[in-house]
């Protein structure tokens, strides 16, 4: 097997990017979802499924400056942190974000068109599962088949996708449990992810173009419509593109 694709954003919801390599920390992927956009009047994070135009979004942060494209322009500057720290709610559970100072609120307020804020967020705090997810390219092409077309995996937000002769589709579902070798670092498979209709949307537009829920739920036959696995760090290092990935010995 091999790391045909790395993928992160370092804004929750925003456009999932494509990278050369990521540094995986012992808490996650370095730079991954930093950064959040908060509802201020209910402290809420904001979700892709609820805000789908945040895809149109791209973002990018080199640990100093944090630029965002926009269809309206590009906004570009050096976060200022504020004295204003709230708890948010994230699917369920508090997140302790801190509301950042920048031209980034106006311009997301008019994008969105409604009231929002950018906070930084701890590594982890607004990521649904474990910090590292993964797919491979045979699930993606099982699913392909399924709907007759080209299913691009950024549209599952993975950090890792994987490609290899040995793969069968869903195969990534038997290593739960299991720990894996990529580039310098190792994971530990955690579970399955469930999925949501953010897979139907259009992984730069957000806007819905192929039924992939229906699809998982005719392929799958769960509830859950998993797809892909999630994963905690054991071992931190780089990952880069191209990098073997094996699975461990239990």
């Amino acid at each position: 097997m091999r790391v045909a694709r790395v993928g992160f954003t370092p804004l929750k919801g925003g456009r999932h990017l494509t990278h050369g390599s990521v540094e995986l920390s012992a808490i996650g992927p370095v730079g991954d979802r930093a950064f959040c956009l908060i509802d201020p009047a209910t402290d809420r994070c904001l979700r892709t499924v609820e805000r789908p135009t945040l895809l149109q979004a791209r973002a990018e942060w080199d640990g100093t400056v944090l630029s965002a494209e926009l269809p309206t322009g590009t906004v570009v500057g050096e976060p200022e942190p504020t004295n204003d720290i709230r708890t948010a709610d994230y699917w369920g559970r508090a997140a302790m974000l801190r509301v950042m100072d920048g031209p980034w609120a106006a311009a997301f307020s008019a994008h969105l068109g409604r009231e929002v804020l950018l906070a930084s967020a701890a590594p982890g705090a607004v990521v649904y599962g474990a910090s590292v997810s993964l797919v491979t390219s045979a699930s993606l092409a099982r699913l392909a088949d399924e709907v007759g077309g080209h299913v691009d995996g950024a549209r599952f937000r993975a950090t890792f996708q994987l490609d290899g002769d040995e793969l069968t589709p869903h195969t990534e579902d038997e290593w739960v449990g299991r720990r894996l070798r990529l580039g310098a670092a190792e994971i530990e498979v955690r579970s399955v992810i469930p999925r949501c209709a953010v897979v139907d949307l259009g992984p730069d537009s957000g806007v819905p173009d192929l039924a992939l829920l229906k699809a998982l739920a005719r392929c799958r036959r769960d509830q859950q419509l998993g797809f892909g696995v999630d994963a905690m760090v054991t071992v931190a290092g780089r990952v880069s593109t191209g990098d073997p990935a094996r699975l461990l010995t239990v």
